[in-house]
Formats: C-alpha cells, structure tokens, sequence
C-alpha cells in the first residue's frame, strides 16, 4: 500500500505533464551525478512526501514482534516491555480483559512489589509526573494501586509516549507471579482512571502501526511445547493458522465482546448461547451453568466438585474430540484434550476442566481457547475479532 501511494503520486505528477501543453525550445541539458553515498531511506521519503503535500497523509507504520514465555502448564503468558530512557525492561501479562498498564514503581516496599523488576521514574530522562491516583482489582480478587505518571513505552519496537500506572502496593497474590505487571488490551472506556488512553489508542493514532490490530499466537505444551508464542502489534502471522480468518464484530467495546450463538460438542448443538469476551489473560474457559453442564454431560467421567469445579479424567489428553463456540457464522474448535488442564494430585486421576462454570450472562473464552485458535484484534472504527484454528 506504501509503494502504491508513491506510485500513484507520480504517476499523477506525470499524467499532469503529458496533459499540459507542449512548447518548442531550445534546452540546456544539465548533467546528473549519482550520490555514491546514498542510502535508501523509504520512511523518510514518505515524511517528506507527508510534509510537502499534507494533504496525503502516506501511513508508514511498522509492525512489532513480541516473544512469549509460557508459564507451566499454560497458566498464562507473559513477554518484555520497554519503558523509559534509557529502557527499563518488565516482564508483562498481556491481557485482552484489562485496559491500564501497570508494574510496581521502586517506592514500593511491599513483599509482592520486591518480588519483581520496579520501575525508578527518577532513572528515566523522558518521565513525566501525572499525579493522579489509580487503582484496580481483578477477579481472582488480586489488587494493585498507586499513582500515575507517563513515559516512552516500547513493545517489539512500536514506540509511544504512554500513561503508566506506577504500582505503591500489590496484594499478595502478585508476590508469586513471574511478570512484574499487566499491560491491559482493552478499550479505554474500562481503564480505572476516566480519559486515559490506551497503548493501541496512542500507537494508532501516531501512526506507528502498518494496521490497527493485534495479534496472538499462544502455544500449548500439548501441541508446542510452549515455544514460539508471540504478539504482533500492526500485523499479523498468516503462517500461524489454517484456512482463512473470521472477523467477528465486536458487540460492545470495553472487553473485547461477542456473541457466542451457540455451544457444539464433535459440531451438535448444546443449545447454549451468550454474550462473551476473548481474554488473553484468563487462563480456562469460564461459561454459564448450564452451559458448563451440557459440555461435561458429553464427557464420561466427569464431575462437579463442589471444591475443585468440574473435573475431567485426565485420560481424555488422548481423545480426538471437540467442543466448539459458534460465532460470526463459523464455528471454532477446542480439542477436548486440553479440557484435562491439570491434575488435581490426589491419585484419583482426574484433571481440572478447561472449562469451568459460574460465568452467567458473559462467557469468558480464555487462553484453553485461543491456544487452538490464532486470534486478531482489529481496532477499526468497527472493531472485530478474527480468528482462525491454529495451523499445527
């Protein structure tokens, strides 16, 4: 599209030329000497074409690649952001279901916040104070809080000056998570603190992205070991999944919410349908009751355990099985094999679910359904997710 843009400007330049006038005259030819120093720069050619015609506005945005650690047994995802000059690295949870970016900031004395990387404000020449408070909780009932400021954030190379949440207090839940903090993909509207934008709002609206999406490929052990995740910001890895994508409008922005038509087991309807979110930052998949109830009746062996949720026999790791979810007119699959989420360790051979019950009204596909299905977040003006089943 960029090299159209420059093709079409000159081809308009040229059509301009043949169409005026042709007068005859004696000319002086004037030499042209080749710059032996030049160096193509296509970025700068197109600021100057920006700047010379304002009118054209030729996008040269980028793409940025960011590799992920899977924390065993896929419990959640986490890759390397830069923040600050010079760069302070932190380990973040990407996390579609939360919109503020946030990591303990050095005045933190608590254990959770000593626990990880904290970010020193006075370090970093490019640091501006806010001075407002911010505070969040999640629903495994975790709490971090503190003030805000801003800063040069840096994911796979998409730079931006960003709003960041400087945490002054974690709760203890946080004390034993391998990433220092969250980096929310949401909408602004449910960022805890009214009017600030997102990191997706600002890089979109500096330009620095190729196209308004991001993209993920969440591994599973089962399938690859873990290895290669990755986000893409500005683009998306066509190498990643089978046939083409299914982009499912979003029905209300804040999460990333759609409608779910219905619930199939090997593709027979369970007659379950719902709203719901796509969240990275969810580990299983969490449905309404009765939904929950319907999926695990096609399951032999499995019970509701009024401590544990729903468990699975763990020897269903070998079936060939499906469940799927019905949206935008096609249906995407989750192998039953990775319904058998963990062992519960008390010899009896059962495994939690990958999908669990309790979430009437708002069901929430976690990672147990994106590590099957490659997933696109488009933030057009009709933002949509698009997914597609992972290639394997």
């Amino acid at each position: 599209m960029k090299i159209f843009a420059l093709v079409s400007l000159a081809a308009a330049v040229l059509a301009f030329a043949e169409a005026s006038p042709v007068k005859s005259h004696p000319g002086h030819a004037v030499p042209l000497t080749r710059n032996p120093h030049f160096k193509h720069n296509t970025k700068a050619q197109i600021a100057k074409l920006n700047h010379r015609y304002p009118g054209l506005k030729i996008l040269s945005g980028s793409t940025g690649n960011v590799p992920l650690t899977d924390v065993s047994p896929d419990l959640e995802y986490y890759g390397t952001v830069a923040v600050g000059t010079p760069a302070q690295n932190f380990k973040l949870d990407f996390d579609t279901g939360s919109s503020d970016i946030w990591f303990p900031s050095s005045t933190c004395t608590t254990s959770a916040c000593k626990a990880h990387t904290r970010f020193n404000s006075a370090k970093s020449s490019t640091y501006k104070k806010d001075g407002r408070s911010w505070n969040i909780g999640y629903g495994d009932g975790s709490t971090a809080s503190g003030i805000l400021g801003s800063d040069m954030v840096s994911v796979g190379g998409i730079k931006v000056r960003q709003t960041i949440g400087l945490a002054t207090a974690e709760s203890s839940q946080f004390g034993s998570s391998p990433e220092d903090g969250l980096f929310g993909l949401g909408f602004s509207s449910i960022e805890s603190v009214s009017g600030v934008s997102t990191f997706l709002d600002n890089a979109i609206a500096a330009g620095v992205l190729a196209q308004p999406v991001v993209s993920v490929f969440l591994p599973s052990e089962r399938l690859f070991n873990g290895q290669d995740g990755a986000y893409v910001f500005g683009g998306i890895d066509n190498a990643k999944y089978t046939g083409s994508l299914t982009y499912v409008p979003v029905s209300q922005e804040g999460y990333w919410q759609i409608s779910i038509a219905d619930a199939v087991y090997n593709g027979q309807s369970l007659g379950q349908s719902s709203e719901g979110i796509v969240d990275t930052g969810t580990t299983l998949i969490i449905v309404g009751d009765a939904a929950a109830q319907a999926i695990h009746g096609k399951i032999s062996g499995s019970t509701n355990d009024p401590n544990n949720g729903w468990l699975v026999p763990c020897s269903i790791k070998s079936s060939t099985d499906t469940i799927g979810f019905s949206m935008g007119g096609s249906t995407f699959n989750v192998a039953v094999a990775d319904l058998a989420y963990e062992d519960v360790g008390d010899g009896s051979g059962n495994c939690v679910s990958g999908v669990q019950g309790g979430q009437d009204g708002l069901w929430i596909l976690g990672d147990v359904f994106i590590k099957n299905n490659y997933c696109v977040f488009s933030q057009t003006s009709s933002p949509s997710i698009g997914i597609a089943p992972l290639k394997h």
